[in-house]
């Protein structure tokens, strides 16, 4: 079973994902919280494996629980959730540790389906959303050295990191490489080893702000 932890100001809200959650086989809400500081108190008594974390709560926000949880509890997953389309908090949320991020206004199916992805330890986050979120926030700085991790990267890590950073899955990125899908998940290994980044979304975080792709390719 897939424990999760519901993290909404709003009780209605926090009900109906309840209900939602709690219908699917594999699944059990474990406990809610209103607040980010009822979320990370929760979260430590409870240790689920996933909080669905909204982003915008009174005390203490999101992306400060969602730090402070995934530092604390490496085995806690964590899913963001917004009203906003393109929220800035969204990649505060991403860089601080949260596992994925969708809007509140996904079908139920989607919402299931991104606890699933999150709690494999993939990354979950709206195709519609990513580019925009990434053309809008993340500014590359040409006249800036790209960061100190990235000359430790070979080639052909370089050339992965730039194919994760487009939204390819490992089995698109081995055809595009004529290589077996085994090696492009050692080459994706080791990149997340050399950079420290957690899953694809800080991935392609840190491609776009070293300047290896640009908003539109």
């Amino acid at each position: 079973m897939i424990r999760v932890l519901l993290v909404d100001d709003q009780a209605l809200v926090r009900t109906g994902f309840r209900l939602m959650l709690n219908a699917q086989p594999d699944m059990e809400v474990v406990g809610e919280a209103g607040d980010g500081e009822e979320a990370v108190a929760r979260s430590r008594e409870l240790r689920p494996d996933v909080v669905l974390m909204d982003l915008h709560m009174p005390v203490l926000d999101g992306v400060a629980a969602t730090e402070l949880i995934t530092a604390e509890l490496p085995g806690t997953r964590v899913l963001a959730l917004s009203t906003f389309d393109l929220d800035e908090n969204v990649l505060a949320a991403l860089r601080a540790g949260a596992g994925g991020f969708l809007p509140k206004d996904i079908s139920p199916e989607e919402l299931v389906e991104g606890v699933r992805v999150v709690h494999r330890g993939e990354s979950a986050v709206a195709p519609r959303l990513l580019t925009r979120l990434i053309g809008t926030f993340v500014r590359a700085v040409r006249t800036r050295p790209a960061p100190a991790v990235l000359p430790e990267l070979t080639d052909r890590e370089r050339e992965v990191l730039v194919h994760i950073a487009k939204g390819r899955s490992n089995p698109e990125i081995a055809e595009r490489l004529d290589v077996s899908p085994s090696t492009v998940k050692n080459h994706v290994t080791s990149v997340f080893g050399k950079t420290g980044v957690r899953d694809r979304a800080q991935a392609v975080i840190l491609a776009y702000e070293a300047g290896l792709v640009s908003p539109g390719e």
